[in-house]
This record gives C-alpha cells, sequence and structure tokens, in this order.
C-alpha cells in the first residue's frame, strides 16, 4: 500500500461516515433531500458535490464538525474548485464597478459598434483556439468592460442597439471564462446581464444565446431544476418555423442540450435521453457543425452530449461506446469545447479503471489545455484515483501530473 491509498475522495468519506452513522444510501438521500441514486453516483465518484450548501448538510446529517472531514486535505478544490486566477481580481473589480463610473475616464472617442464588436471577436477567437487562452484573453476582459460601458453611454439611434449586441457577446465570454476559473458567482452576475439586455432587444436568438449561458452557470452550481425550467421556456420563445434562420436553430438545439444535462443531474434520465433526441432533430436541419454565438452546436456535439449523459448516468461502457465514433479532433469546434470533451472521455475511462487509458486522457487534456487542466475538478480528482494505485511502469509520469495539476506536493 502506497502512502496517498487513504487520501480518499469526497465521496469515499461520505460513504465511510453514512456507513458509521448506520444509514442506507436511501436513508440519507431522504434527509438532504436527494435521491438515492444521487448519493451513489456522488460515493462512486461519478458526480462531485460543488456546492457548499450540499456540503453543508451532509455534515449536520452526519454529525461531522469540521468540512474538512468530508473533503480532506483538498477542502478549497472543492467549496472553490482551482486557486484565484490572476486576471481575476481586475475582472471582478471592473465588473461590479459602479456602472456610471466604468469607463467614464477613457481618453478619446468611443468604440464604434463595429470596432467593439471586432474586439470583443477577437478576444473569443483567442478564448476558443488558443493554447494559453487564459493568459490571453484574461487581461483584456477589464479593459473590454471599460471600452463596452463607455460605448454605450454615448451611443444613439441604431448604434445602441449594435453596442448592446456586442455587450451581450463580451457578457457571454466572461460567462464562461469565469465559470472555468471556478468563479461562479461572478459569472452568474455575467450571465444575468446578458439576459437582462437580451430582453431589453426582444430578439428569440440573443435571448436564447443567453438564457444557455445561464443554463450553463446554474448546472455548474447544482441549480438543475432551475436551469431546466429556464431551457425550456428559452425553447419555447426560440421555437423555429419552417423558414428558421441556422443561428436559430443553432440556440434551439443547444437550449435542448443545456436541458438535457440539467435534467440528467435531476436523476430524470429518459427525459434528459429524450431532450437529446430532439436536439439530434434539430441538429439534422443545421446539418453541419456551427458555433452561432458560441454554442458549438451540430452533429458533433450533440454526439458529444451523448457521451457526457451515459457518464453523468454511470454507464462508462456505453460512454465509450458513443465516444469510438467521435471525431474528437474536428477542427470546425473550438478548442476549448473538444477540451472539455476530453475531460469526459477520460472520466469514462476513470469510471471503467483503466488506469492506463485514464492517465493516456490526462496528458492529452494538458497538451491541448495546460493552463486550463489545473481547472477541472475532474482532472484533479482522476489523478487522485490514480495516485492511490500508481505502478511503477507509469509513476513517474503520472506524479509529473499530479504535481502540475496540484494535488501533489514537491
Amino acid at each position: 500500500m502506497n502512502s496517498y491509498a487513504h487520501d480518499f475522495t469526497t465521496g469515499d468519506r461520505i460513504k465511510l461516515y453514512r456507513q458509521r452513522k448506520g444509514l442506507s444510501q436511501s436513508a440519507l438521500a431522504g434527509l438532504i433531500g436527494r435521491s438515492e441514486d444521487w448519493v451513489s453516483k456522488v460515493e462512486r465518484g461519478v458526480i462531485p458535490v460543488d456546492k457548499l450548501s450540499v456540503l453543508l448538510d451532509l455534515a449536520r446529517v452526519l454529525d461531522i464538525r469540521e468540512l474538512v472531514e468530508l473533503t480532506g486535505r483538498n477542502l478549497a478544490l472543492t467549496v472553490h474548485s482551482s486557486p484565484e486566477h490572476d486576471s481575476v481580481p481586475a475582472i471582478r473589480h471592473a465588473l461590479t464597478a459602479i456602472s456610471s463610473r466604468l469607463g467614464a475616464d477613457l481618453p478619446g472617442t468611443p468604440l464604434t459598434p463595429d470596432e467593439l464588436q471586432q474586439r470583443i471577436g477577437e478576444a473569443w477567437h483567442a478564448y476558443e483556439h488558443e493554447v494559453d487562452r487564459y493568459a490571453i484573453v484574461g487581461p483584456q476582459l477589464p479593459q473590454l468592460l471599460a471600452e463596452a460601458r463607455h460605448a454605450s453611454r454615448h451611443a444613439a439611434g441604431p448604434d445602441e442597439e449594435q453596442v448592446a449586441r456586442a455587450e451581450i457577446g463580451l457578457y457571454h465570454l466572461l460567462q464562461v471564462y469565469l465559470r472555468r476559473v471556478g468563479e461562479r458567482i461572478l459569472s452568474r452576475v455575467a450571465a444575468d446581464r446578458a439576459l437582462q439586455l437580451a430582453d431589453q432587444i426582444g430578439d428569440p436568438v440573443l435571448i436564447g444565446a443567453s438564457a444557455w449561458n445561464m443554463c450553463s452557470v446554474l448546472t455548474s452550481t447544482g441549480d438543475v431544476a432551475e436551469s431546466a425550467d429556464l431551457a425550456r421556456s428559452a425553447m419555447e420563445i426560440t421555437a423555429p418555423g419552417d423558414d428558421a434562420s441556422p443561428e436559430l436553430l443553432s440556440v434551439h438545439g443547444a437550449l435542448h442540450l443545456a436541458a438535457a444535462v440539467a435534467t440528467m443531474r435531476d436523476n430524470r434520465a429518459a427525459t434528459a435521453w429524450d431532450l437529446l433526441h430532439s436536439a439530434d432533430q434539430v441538429a439534422r436541419r443545421v446539418g453541419t457543425d456551427r458555433n452561432d454565438w458560441r454554442t458549438s452546436f451540430g452533429p458533433t456535439n450533440v454526439a458529444m452530449h451523448g457521451v457526457h449523459l451515459a457518464g453523468e448516468e454511470g454507464d462508462a461502457t456505453e460512454a465509450l461506446r458513443l465516444a469510438d465514433s467521435i471525431n474528437d479532433d474536428n477542427p470546425v469546434l473550438p478548442l476549448e469545447r473538444r477540451t472539455r470533451y476530453l475531460v469526459e472521455v477520460m472520466n469514462a475511462n476513470r469510471l471503467k479503471q483503466d488506469d492506463y487509458a485514464t492517465l493516456y486522457m490526462v496528458g492529452r487534456i494538458r497538451k491541448a489545455s495546460p493552463e486550463e487542466v489545473k481547472f477541472f475538478p475532474l482532472v484533479r480528482e482522476a489523478v487522485r484515483d490514480l495516485l492511490k494505485r500508481e505502478r511503477p511502469s507509469y509513476r513517474a509520469e503520472l506524479r509529473d501530473h499530479a504535481a502540475y495539476v496540484g494535488v501533489l506536493a514537491g
């Protein structure tokens, strides 16, 4: 037995304390307002406990005085998935600044709507395609917020809506950037502002895209019922007619995928698969992979979500079977989306306890996104699992990855 054998996951610890209390999975589920299936998935490491309120409920029911007893030495990783990214303080300051003052001291003429849209588009392109996307994009975001506010303050007539559309795209970028680095509260602030602007404009495409962004935040914080409800409401707003544009179809389909993920996490698997099937029908109408409003919607992304749903269900065999037919190097999809998919495949191999395949996928993820790999809770969980069973044949490689993602000191 190596020195990491007792580095239990949160799921391991919940199971241990539940059994010490003499509770069944069903009994524990009832006491915390969750399903037996949810408890089973958490204990098996299929899904994480990433909401502080849930940890507190578990601690109360299991008579645990300190959360560290549930999370071990990785308490910070459970409550806040990673150390604060260097870019966050400046972004937080700009995002929470008094609206009337943000950008007020910028010199010169405000950017035109086209100039603002170009600047935001360049930032989006870097985020979606550059390996070191966080280092590139993070420092730009506070300035972009100031420039967008400056432009909005001086816009008149038709320019007002064009600037607002650009701002929506910027808030979408802020939402995903902040969520990926673990700043979910700030991410929700950005998503909410985008949704407010979209509602003011009244364009179904904008409303749908902004609702899809908000669903991503809600699902990530465990508010899955609210996420599914929002997605369904937006699906009604974006319901496409026979002459629907590709943009509307893409947003409508993406909302189906968001609803499917949220519904699966709400333990309604049959409904989730029905939603995926409906998304596939929309993708067939679209006909090809697209990226309207950064949704990455199309046949490939629908197939990738099938892998995700199977993994969420705990069916790693089915997840890997579905993955066999997917081209994960499709250049049409942003690198950021492809990297997230690699994490899904890695997790399926982890659930199968195929250590060599899991380690191989960790290496691929690190190569594809050397910054972002540190912010994936599932990657860190996989590395911790591998450390429990490390073998001489891959010890050096594993410990290098472990040190890199921050789960092994030294």
